[in-house]
């Protein structure tokens, strides 16, 4: 599946004229794409910022979501890692539809297909534990992030179907199994949405990968938080998986709902045109097949 073509074309010059006009005093600093993603484009600003633009209608409401809700988020985080909130926003301005963000520059670089090791686990399970928290009324509504796997069963049954995605018909089996378990009762809860290792930042140590940072929070709403739980098989090897299950204390309900998001997750990463992406989707396809 190719990455979407962009609405609005995002270069240096465009981000340069919106600092200009909305933040003069940012309008120096050097600025190059770092980058071009499904929904938005990320433009360092300087050593220490980052300009983010949606690059297609669809992702505008989405950035902001990231505005009204991240910067609480990130307070909340805090004691664990970093998260993008952003540090000040831009409008619309000429040649330019939407609203906009400046955020931290995170350090790391992508988990991307190397599975974590124990102390990205045991990040993630406190981060996890501590964003999982009631979620207000007025949170941002998810039609297909956290809700009843029943809901999202016509996709993805049908991206088996006819997807090149390798043991599909187990992946099949696999998702009929978690959608006919019971949904959550629980109360819906703050979850990211799409944790999957290239929206985890990670730094080298000399006890193996730090987590350093958890990006790209477009897709945060209230809902299930086994969405967030699929990430133990799309970022974890097993031995690291079962300390993460332990640590966030989920009853086998649940993690057989994280397991079906798994399979979502997994297959849609392997439908990407991008190889990285792919090599991902597998190795998390024959995590959960396997286990």
């Amino acid at each position: 599946m190719p990455t979407p073509a962009a609405e609005v074309h995002v270069d240096v010059p465009l981000v340069r004229t919106l600092l200009r006009a909305q933040h003069p005093d940012l309008a120096a600093l050097p600025l190059e794409v770092a980058a071009n993603g499904w929904d938005n484009v990320l433009v360092r600003l300087g050593d220490d910022l980052a300009v983010r633009l949606p690059r297609r209608a669809a992702a505008a409401r989405l950035i902001e979501h990231e505005q009204r809700w991240l910067p609480e988020i990130a307070r909340r985080v805090a004691p664990v890692v970093p998260v993008p909130a952003p540090v000040r926003t831009g409008e619309p301005g000429p040649g330019y539809p939407w609203s906009w963000s400046i955020v931290p520059w995170l350090p790391g670089t992508a988990a991307g297909t190397r599975p974590g090791g124990p102390r990205v686990g045991e990040a993630l399970a406190a981060f996890l534990g501590l964003l999982h928290a009631p979620a207000p009324a007025d949170a941002p509504v998810n039609p297909v992030r956290a809700v009843p796997l029943a809901d999202r069963s016509k996709a993805v049954l049908h991206r088996l179907a006819t997807s090149d995605v390798p043991r599909a018909r187990e992946l099949a089996a696999a998702w009929r199994t978690a959608a006919d378990l019971p949904t959550s009762t629980e109360p819906p809860v703050w979850v990211h949405g799409d944790l999957h290792p290239f929206n985890l930042l990670v730094e080298p140590g000399p006890d193996g990968d730090r987590l350093s940072a958890v990006v790209d929070f477009g897709d945060v709403t209230a809902g299930d938080r086994a969405v967030d739980l699929a990430t133990a098989w799309l970022t974890l090897d097993r031995e690291v998986r079962c300390g993460f299950r332990t640590a966030l204390a989920v009853d086998d309900v649940t993690w057989g709902r994280a397991r079906g998001w798994a399979v979502a997750i997994a297959s849609a990463l392997h439908q990407s045109s991008d190889p990285a992406f792919r090599a991902v989707g597998r190795r998390a396809i024959d995590a959960l097949l396997d286990d």
